[in-house]
């Protein structure tokens, strides 16, 4: 048996969950999961994930969205999508310099942790090469000048466009052309120190350090045209006191960094996240 997953949503009203689940025993599936939230049960959204099990569901996929979309999609207006589990989602990263983010991926997809075919790493530097090719990954330079920095991305677009499902920004230090965003909507996934927009710029630790917060964070979100403006997907937290250095504050926000970006790939990867508007619906495990 293999496992199939549907995210939806759509305006929320009476016998949704019945239509959903008399569809999918029509066709013979057995469901094993089932999440769902009402923003509002009078004239709210309805988001549903729902796991199910169908025999050769890889070799039906088609056949099954087609019944799906013409037996209740249609009828209550559904926003969805339904994927095939053992179809594995490809995957690109792309870093700069800093390794932390980048290597906790790489690790979770070496021990069968991440659900993904991981194709490459980009990067515009050469410092990682050795540690991404020493998990048998390609790594792919592209150098990202000033003069340059258009022509490289189109470059890199061009070849991811048709190649992977996600890409994954692991502290990758460049703004992504709006083209981007565009080739991959809800589809590149950013991590970043959660002190923006309060500390902007350069070294946001020594300014948090100066400021003597109490709480440091990360933010992984989806990227959109708007700067670190997109749909927060998972944030994480740490309390500090005036006895952290601002290593310490770096130390913990890299722990953190890494594991907040973990957990979104992974989410992402699993069809656990909804985009509503600005913000997101996640089913997660936790």
């Amino acid at each position: 048996m293999e496992i199939g997953r549907l995210l939806i949503q759509c305006p929320d009203r009476t016998g949704i969950i019945a239509a959903v689940s008399g569809s999918l025993s029509a066709l013979g599936a057995n469901i094993t999961d089932l999440d769902q939230h009402s923003s509002d049960p009078r004239g709210g959204r309805f988001f549903m994930r729902l796991e199910f099990e169908l025999g050769d569901l890889g070799d039906r996929l088609e056949e099954v969205r087609e019944r799906f979309a013409a037996d209740v999609a249609g009828r209550f207006e559904m926003d969805w999508q339904l994927n095939c589990a053992s179809l594995r989602k490809r995957l690109a990263i792309l870093v700069s310099r800093h390794d932390h983010a980048l290597l906790e991926l790489l690790w979770k997809h070496a021990r069968g942790e991440l659900d993904a075919e991981l194709t490459c790493v980009y990067s515009n530097h050469e410092d990682l090469r050795r540690q991404v090719e020493s998990f048998d990954i390609e790594y792919r330079h592209f150098e990202v000048t000033p003069e340059n920095k258009f022509e490289a991305h189109r470059q890199m677009l061009t070849e991811l466009s048709e190649r992977v499902d996600l890409v994954v920004l692991a502290r990758y230090m460049q703004i992504l052309p709006h083209d981007w965003v565009e080739a991959f909507p809800s589809r590149i996934i950013n991590i970043h120190h959660s002190f923006l927009p309060a500390f902007v710029g350069a070294d946001p630790y020594r300014q948090a350090f100066d400021k003597g917060v109490k709480l440091i964070g990360a933010t992984a979100h989806y990227v959109t045209e708007e700067l670190d403006q997109g749909p927060i997907i998972e944030q994480d937290t740490a309390r500090v006191t005036h006895r952290h250095s601002v290593e310490d504050l770096r130390a913990l926000g890299r722990n953190l960094e890494r594991q907040a970006l973990a957990r979104a790939v992974q989410w992402h990867l699993q069809d656990r996240i909804i985009v509503d508007g600005a913000k997101t619906i996640v089913f997660s495990r936790q």
